[in-house]
């Protein structure tokens, strides 16, 4: 059984939406981690556009400076399909770093 584990990263993600994975099958998200790199408290949204709807898995979520927010926690896992875009706002300029983790193209 063949699995491509892949990592997208993106650096200074602020106020302007940026898309840090769209998938191209149907690919497993298994981690999502996110730093605040300011001195100040920031707040981050993360949703999943599936060409349609933007579907989220966090609003408003506040990060506090030097710390991170894990997304996926215990072991959650979800799957997008092809064309599903998975987007990452801030509240402030130039204030996130952000760690995305995929399985690509799950076979059997």
């Amino acid at each position: 059984m063949a699995q491509n584990f892949r990592r997208f990263t993106n650096n200074n993600v602020g106020i302007t939406p940026v898309t840090s994975f769209t998938a191209n099958s149907y690919d497993t998200v298994i981690g999502i981690a996110i730093s605040n790199i300011l001195s100040t408290t920031v707040n981050v949204d993360v949703y999943i556009n599936d060409g349609t709807n933007d579907i989220y898995l966090v609003k408003s979520a506040p990060i506090v400076p030097g710390s991170a927010l894990q997304v996926l926690d215990g072991g959650a896992k979800f799957v997008m399909q092809s064309g599903d875009a998975l987007k990452i706002v801030s509240d402030t300029a130039a204030s996130l770093d952000v760690w995305v983790s995929t399985v690509d193209d799950i076979s059997s």
